[in-house]
């Protein structure tokens, strides 16, 4: 599919919504693929409604999780409302996951033989919006002297390519542990819980944008969060889960104080 007209209309969901955008606390919580809208102007890719509503396509319950851990927080809500499938909001432009022809074992037909223009229109309309918007309230709070601590949230399968996988939630981080390694200690507070240190994922410059971008480069304090989606795919554990992911993330804020410092926007 190669397309050079915008991809979105003016009376599409925008790529981006804010929530709480006057919230007081210092966390800023960033959700990369928190929806899976598909462009009217893009069909479906191919897919089955069945596919769309898989993991391949977004990040199952983080949403929801996301929203009332918002409001526990008193923490603004930047999130990203496209199919990760369009363009993931968490990939260098340019890598082969960016834009995936294959996810998981399914082929994606309308992400196939793409032109140069069709996917600068993808990077253009919907990865750039999202972060201008993440780069934007952060730029705003280095200028107002306001510390940050930037948390990705994210959700995982039970089981990848038929492998399960025992954690309920994992802790990611790349050159930085400071908060990670806070928050890991606080949810480990639950003998009940098996809490993944940088499982099922890892984050590096290759596989990542979010962490390493707004993150590593303007040294702010940040981790990532991962939760298995089937603990998060009705409201009752979105709510479980939100409680929990603020106690810890409380408990990791008064741990890390003495380095919560405003930091300069990135020059």
């Amino acid at each position: 599919m190669n397309r050079t007209a915008p991809l979105l209309a003016d009376d599409e969901m925008p790529p981006v919504t804010v929530l709480n955008a006057e919230g007081a606390s210092a966390f800023l919580l960033v959700a990369d693929h928190a929806g899976n809208a598909f462009p009217r102007s893009m069909g479906r890719l191919g897919l089955s409604e069945a596919d769309r509503a898989r993991h391949i396509a977004w990040d199952i319950g983080i949403a929801g999780v996301c929203r009332t851990l918002a409001e526990r927080l008193d923490a603004t809500l930047i999130q990203q409302n496209y199919s990760r499938l369009i363009i993931d909001c968490n990939r260098p432009p340019g890598v082969p996951s960016s834009i995936p022809e294959v996810s998981e074992a399914t082929t994606i037909a309308g992400n196939l033989a793409l032109d140069d223009a069709a996917r600068a229109a993808r990077e253009r309309e919907i990865f750039q919006p999202y972060h201008a918007r993440i780069a934007a309230e952060l730029d705003q709070r280095a200028c107002a002297g306001r510390p940050t601590l930037l948390i990705a949230m994210h959700s995982f399968t039970p089981a990848y390519l038929g492998v399960a996988r025992p954690w309920q939630v994992g802790v990611l981080y790349n050159r930085d542990p400071r908060l990670a390694g806070a928050v890991l200690a606080a949810l480990r507070q639950d003998a009940s819980l098996t809490v993944g240190d940088n499982e099922p994922y890892s984050v590096d410059d290759t596989t990542d944008f979010t962490i390493p971008v707004h993150g590593e480069r303007r040294g702010l304090l940040h981790t990532g969060i991962e939760i298995r989606q089937d603990l998060i795919a009705g409201p009752a554990g979105q709510a479980e889960w939100a409680a929990r992911m603020a106690q810890a993330l409380a408990a990791a804020l008064e741990s890390c104080r003495p380095a919560l410092v405003a930091a300069p926007a990135p020059g």
